[in-house]
């Protein structure tokens, strides 16, 4: 797997209709914009650890970008995105119910060790061949998610304004772009399989462990 320096990992919530109503979510008018720390990034390949001790572990799929060069807003996404993948940004569920009815920020449930799952890195194509094709997850070799680009609430030009409008973009962030519908629970030894346009880009076995 290709490696990067890693600056900022820039997540978006409720960006699938689908996927906001499984959780009884409302969609957000603009992005809902959260990060995870560097250290949750992990390569997504033979074995990796999720912690077993907080409660359900939850799987979300989703296309993600690297940005080789500051972008602002106005810019071309195909200048500025050198690479992308398709990654799994893991929830710890039980524990973001409760923090989200106290009002609490959402790190403890989503920026815990290994909760940024990276596929392999591939050139990116261009916004428009991006669009065209989906990516997927499957355990265990049965699909349980499907992404379309083009189903997002807030397309990929219009994400990568926002957020360089409000934080600001650099060369070595990340933009995990949103799931679709079709999370769920993990559980002990499951086998997760990314694909984008039908290609493997990433395999691994979870261990859900209280270490």
């Amino acid at each position: 797997m290709t490696t990067f320096d890693i600056r900022n990992i820039y997540c978006v919530g409720r960006n699938y209709r689908l996927h906001a109503a499984e959780l009884g979510n409302a969609v957000p008018e603009q992005p809902m914009i959260f990060t995870k720390p560097t250290h949750a990034a992990v390569a997504w390949e033979q074995e990796v650890r999720l912690p077993a001790d907080r409660g359900a572990v939850h799987y979300e799929a989703e296309l993600v970008l690297l940005f080789s060069k500051p972008y602002k807003p106005g810019d071309s996404l195909d200048d500025a995105v050198s690479h992308f993948t398709v990654g799994l940004d893991f929830t710890l569920r039980d524990v973001q119910e409760g923090i989200k009815a106290k009002g609490y920020p959402w790190l403890p449930a989503k920026g815990f060790r290994n909760s940024a799952g990276l596929g392999e890195w591939r050139a990116y194509p261009g916004t428009r061949t991006i669009e065209e094709k989906p990516f997927a997850l499957a355990i265990g070799g049965k699909e349980v998610q499907r992404g379309d680009v083009r189903d997002m609430v807030h397309g990929l030009e219009k994400l990568a304004d926002f957020v360089a409008t409000h934080y600001g973009i650099g060369a070595g962030d990340l933009l995990f772009t949103g799931t679709p519908a079709g999370v769920g629970a993990l559980n002990d030894g499951d086998v997760l399989t990314l694909t984008w346009n039908e290609e493997n880009v990433g395999s691994a076995k979870v261990v859900l462990s209280g270490d």
